[in-house]
């Protein structure tokens, strides 16, 4: 939504910048107090951060408080496979809490889907898989099998 403006390649490209446009105008001329959140600093307009009187970085979470909103998701009613180990399952996946919350969806739909009683492992990484997929990222992995 606060996406750079680029050069004028397509319609796409033109209406994307004019929603920018009109963006920072409504910025500039609103008194109150705005909030904005995102992963993707990098992808904001340099407009808009000039814009921003106060920018709030929170750090990456450490694997220990990964894995602890790993274990709080699953609901106790999920029976999962005796091979998952939350600490592990954090240490190789660098995840955001929200994007956690996403793959235990994804892992509630997939195992609806199949008839499946268990969460196996192959089936959690699957739906990691997909989630990182989705943002268009790589998996970030750190100490892969």
């Amino acid at each position: 939504m606060f996406g750079k403006r680029t050069g004028i390649r397509n319609a796409h490209d033109k209406y994307a910048n004019q929603e920018t446009s009109y963006l920072l105008q409504r910025l500039e001329a609103y008194s109150g107090l705005v909030i904005l959140a995102t992963e993707r600093r990098n992808n904001l307009d340099e407009a808009f951060l000039r814009r921003l009187r106060t920018i709030i970085q929170f750090p990456t979470l450490r694997a220990e408080e990964r894995a602890a909103i790993w274990q709080k998701t699953f609901s106790r009613q999920l029976s999962l496979a005796p091979n998952i180990n939350w600490q592990q399952v954090a240490t190789r996946h660098e995840l955001t809490g929200a994007a956690i919350l996403q793959v235990a969806c994804c892992c509630t739909v997939a195992l609806a889907t199949a008839g499946a009683q268990q969460l196996t492992l192959k089936q959690l990484e699957e739906c990691i898989r997909q989630e990182t997929g989705k943002a268009g990222q790589a998996a970030r992995g750190v100490g892969r099998q």
